[in-house]
């Protein structure tokens, strides 16, 4: 199998949960059957929120290109994120190395739009509104974002998640809302790795999960 490169450090949680998930996608039998991963687990990324959101903070580019590099010469043979928010950056990271690099954005919106769902309710993080990540995505396949508004409710989350809060004590607040997103729209999309950390305790609430999306993409590419 073709090993792929993960460019992390934008929430651990999230990468550990990406690495399960490929684990999880393989039907191993035994150790050599699994996808071979080689994580580039940096937390010295600058802030995206501080970056897209406040205007103050460094811009990540020029490390997250490293990262792409450093995992091109360690023998990647593609590029994946798990951070939506990071994609903003994407062309940037695809301009680095010669390398495929395995989009989360637009495996998600392949997803939904093959669910039939126009409007999509949206919880990700403000920085991804902000940074319009999803809208051409979206656009070209007839897709409509819907986002809490105010979506301060949202940040609070992320920001729980990153500090280390159990997943499970901030489901309730996430159901409400969903809840409240699907008042406006067909379905629900999480597009935020760390609330997807929360997905599993959000019960009898269907979402499509970016995450799973950009899973799916890891295993065909490195099993293809």
């Amino acid at each position: 199998m073709r090993p792929v490169g993960i460019l992390g450090g934008m929430g651990p949680e999230a990468t550990i949960l990406l690495m399960r998930k490929v684990m999880e996608a393989v039907p191993a039998q035994d150790d050599a059957d699994h996808v071979p991963l080689i994580v580039h687990q940096n937390p010295g990324v600058p802030s995206r929120i501080a970056h897209l959101i406040e205007r103050t903070g460094e811009d990540p580019t020029p490390v997250l290109q490293d990262m792409a590099r450093a995992l091109e010469a360690a023998g990647a043979a593609a590029l994946a994120m798990p951070c939506n928010t990071a994609h903003a950056y994407a062309g940037a990271i695809r301009d680095a190395t010669a390398l495929p690099f395995l989009d989360m954005v637009e495996a998600t919106a392949d997803r939904l739009a093959e669910s039939g769902a126009r409007r999509i309710g949206m919880l990700a993080s403000p920085a991804t509104r902000l940074a319009s990540v999803f809208e051409a995505p979206f656009a070209a396949r007839g897709l409509t974002p819907v986002f809490p508004d105010p979506d301060d409710a949202v940040l609070a989350l992320i920001r729980a998640v990153k500090r280390g809060e159990a997943p499970e004590t901030l489901a309730p607040d996430l159901g409400r809302i969903a809840e409240d997103l699907l008042a406006e729209a067909d379905t629900l999309c999480v597009a935020c790795t760390e609330l997807s950390l929360i997905v599993p305790w959000l019960n009898g609430v269907a979402v499509t999960d970016s995450l799973d999306a950009l899973v799916a993409e890891i295993v065909e590419f490195a099993r293809g």
